[in-house]
């Protein structure tokens, strides 16, 4: 992906997903043990989503979101540890940056509201990211109701549903108990008849909330918003996982043999992607993710959003200034005696900047105690105290942002449509010297009762006879680029 700047960034999207197993109701009476589950080390109780069962065990996924290729897979019983799962998330993507020389800095982590609280921004190692916040305490922050009674910064539509968002850009928000400093965007948009699924809905508002740490000078709040919504893409990915590969059916009673099975169709996932790529060598598709920011004629509002509201210098020394009028919750300021001044007034000015004007009473003016440091001519002045606060244009990059990447099923389905329309020649070459006659050895009680065998016997059970005739496997049906991508031999 590319910003708005020129800048590159590696996109990786990190979601848990849930494999629910079933179990058959047992008599539980005071004669009877009790009841051992095969699957009691994988699973245990928690929340099923959708999926029919009694127990399920929660995995963690990593995906390279330009190449759809899987990075890791961790798994745990019940509804899982998010935050231990996510820092070997986080491991495995440093990992892979450290491999292919990638800076930090240039990595983008999308992330599901699962982790979306302050606490988890310790977790991220300081990689960039972008998620939905599910602390809605956060709205009842002093700064940010004060920030929701300014005009938003942009609106952002959806084009299937046309539902309209407004978006509030909040920079450099401390949040958690470290105070790490963060970049929250709160979107708005009219509740309907029934109950939204995602926000939390106040007089009739649904109020969402997104968490990053993109800068406001690469990423608008409508690019932010636009970016984690795409993450929606990474569940088709997961049905697709699901009906080709199957990883969450359940071969092994114990965690690890589980992981691992998990992990080989992870590996057969990436390799049938690899092998598509040599069958079919596309280049790498580029998409206009967000158009280039146009320029501002006189008197409009920007499409960029604003940047944070500014007053008004000292104008001389020992009097207020506009500094000292405390910006409040519900959309006033706060002069120093206490009194409360009314946005009464909005221009527009020509470079795009919103001036608002707030201004007291005169009553309570001709009655205080500060109004010679407050106002131009003290107690001459027939007019009560004015501020203007100014919201002025955010200064963005002027580029489009770039979403380049290949198909996520194209390459993968090339691959398996070739090998189910393959024709394989397997032919034994007869023997030179025939072997000797071994004569039957007796079976052990093991071998009867048919016990597991230990690597060292299966090795010496499947190994293959030194005088054993050559066998020659020819495979029809495919391309010459392909077969000397794997060293093959071609006829």
């Amino acid at each position: 992906m590319w910003d708005r700047q020129g800048n590159h960034f590696l996109v990786f999207d990190v979601d848990g997903t849930r494999e629910a197993a079933r179990q058959r109701a047992l008599p539980k009476t005071a004669d009877r043990p009790a009841p051992q589950r095969r699957l009691r080390p994988l699973c245990a109780p928690g929340y099923t989503g959708r999926k029919r069962g009694e127990i399920v065990r929660t995995r963690t996924t990593v995906l390279q979101a330009h190449t759809h290729q899987w990075l890791a897979t961790f798994g745990n019983s019940g509804n899982g540890e998010y935050r231990a799962e996510l820092r070997r998330a986080v491991t495995a993507i440093q990992s892979y940056l450290q491999a292919h020389h990638h800076p930090e800095g240039r990595v983008l982590l999308r992330l599901d509201g699962q982790y979306g609280t302050g606490a988890v921004l310790a977790d991220l190692a300081g990689l960039p990211f972008v998620m939905r916040c599910k602390d809605y305490q956060i709205l009842k922050r002093a700064e940010i109701q004060a920030r929701l009674k300014l005009p938003p910064d942009q609106h952002l539509a959806h084009p299937e549903s046309g539902m309209v968002r407004a978006l509030y850009d909040c920079p450099d928000l401390p949040l958690g108990s470290e105070g790490m400093r963060c970049r929250l965007i709160v979107a708005t948009h009219q509740a309907g008849a029934a109950k939204s699924r995602i926000g939390v809905t106040c007089s009739g508002v649904v109020y969402e909330l997104f968490l990053t740490k993109l800068p406001q000078s690469a990423f608008t709040a409508s690019d932010v918003v636009a970016l984690y919504l795409h993450r929606g893409a990474f569940e088709n990915a997961l049905a697709d996982e699901d009906q080709e590969q199957d990883p969450d059916r359940w071969t092994s009673h114990s965690a690890s043999g589980q992981e691992a099975w998990q992990l080989i169709s992870q590996w057969v996932w990436n390799l049938r992607l690899e092998l598509g790529h040599q069958l079919a060598p596309d280049p790498v598709r580029t998409t206009e993710f967000a158009p280039a920011l146009p320029p501002i004629p006189a008197h409009t509002a920007p499409t960029s959003g604003y940047a944070p509201p500014q007053v008004g210098l000292p104008w001389k020394a020992g009097r207020f200034s506009g500094q000292d009028f405390a910006l409040q919750p519900d959309g006033t300021l706060r002069c120093p005696a206490g009194q409360s001044l009314v946005a009464h007034e909005r221009r527009r000015e020509a470079d795009g900047s919103l001036r608002v004007v707030y201004a007291g009473s005169i009553r309570n003016c001709r009655l205080c105690p500060l109004r010679e440091q407050c106002q131009w001519n003290g107690s001459a002045t027939a007019k009560p105290r004015q501020v203007s606060v100014l919201l002025h244009p955010l200064v963005v990059g002027s580029a489009p942002l770039l979403w380049r990447d290949w198909s996520r099923r194209q390459h993968r389905r090339a691959c398996m449509q070739l090998l189910r329309h393959q024709r394989v020649e397997v032919r034994v070459e007869p023997s030179l010297s025939p072997g000797p006659a071994l004569a039957p050895v007796p079976l052990s009680r093991a071998q009867r009762a048919h016990y597991r065998l230990d690597f060292q016997e299966r090795l010496v059970r499947n190994a293959r006879v030194p005088i054993a005739s050559q066998v020659t496997i020819r495979l029809c049906g495919g391309t010459f680029g392909f077969a000397i991508s794997l060293g093959l031999t071609t006829a």
